[in-house]
């Protein structure tokens, strides 16, 4: 049964040696890794290729649940596409899989803890965003992009979406500028 191990961090001020290190001690014969928030599936490329290559009697191996996944819809749904190709999901902290009916509680209960974990951490933040507002501290995020240059871009006749795909931010970005500057910010569609 080939193991393929799957190691996660969420920035890439986060190591992933201690992960890779278990799930080749584990007997992984291939492991993919990526740095990449485990909120969601989205952006997640090498779990995709990952689940794309899993074969009956395959198993895929994490360190900890929550490397897999924080949202409990998503790993139960991860759970359920192992199990519509015959491969099964080993956990190695703590040590359970789905091979068995037990395993399949287990990971259900575990997927559970992950997402409230992830409530906790998203509360926290909030609180400490609040906390830091009310002192005077936080003042947001940077901007990446100068409101004047967008205007520019505007005036000089770029349409609005061109001018967010070339800067690569949002519409929403755009027309914030433009009313910041009380630029006529229209409605259509370009």
């Amino acid at each position: 049964m080939p193991r393929i191990g799957y190691a996660r961090v969420s920035t890439s001020s986060q190591d992933l040696d201690i992960q890779k290190a278990r799930l080749e001690a584990a007997g992984c014969e291939i492991i993919r890794a990526e740095t990449v928030s485990g909120a969601s599936r989205d952006g997640r490329n090498e779990l995709a290729t990952v689940l794309e290559f899993l074969r009956g009697g395959d198993e895929l191996v994490v360190h900890r649940l929550d490397r897999l996944g924080r949202s409990t819809r998503d790993v139960l749904n991860l759970v359920h596409e192992l199990d519509a190709k015959g491969a099964s999901l080993r956990v190695l902290e703590p040590e359970v899989t789905t091979a068995g009916d037990m395993g399949r509680m287990v990971i259900t209960v575990l997927g559970m803890v992950a997402d409230m974990e992830l409530k906790f951490i998203r509360d926290r933040q909030r609180a400490g965003i609040e906390a830091a507002k009310g002192k005077g501290v936080y003042k947001g995020r940077e901007k990446r992009v100068d409101d004047a240059r967008i205007r520019k871009l505007a005036s000089d006749g770029v349409a609005k979406a061109r001018i967010a795909r070339d800067l690569g931010v949002s519409r929403m970005t755009i027309y914030r500028a433009l009313e910041a500057g009380g630029a006529e910010t229209g409605t259509e569609s370009q």
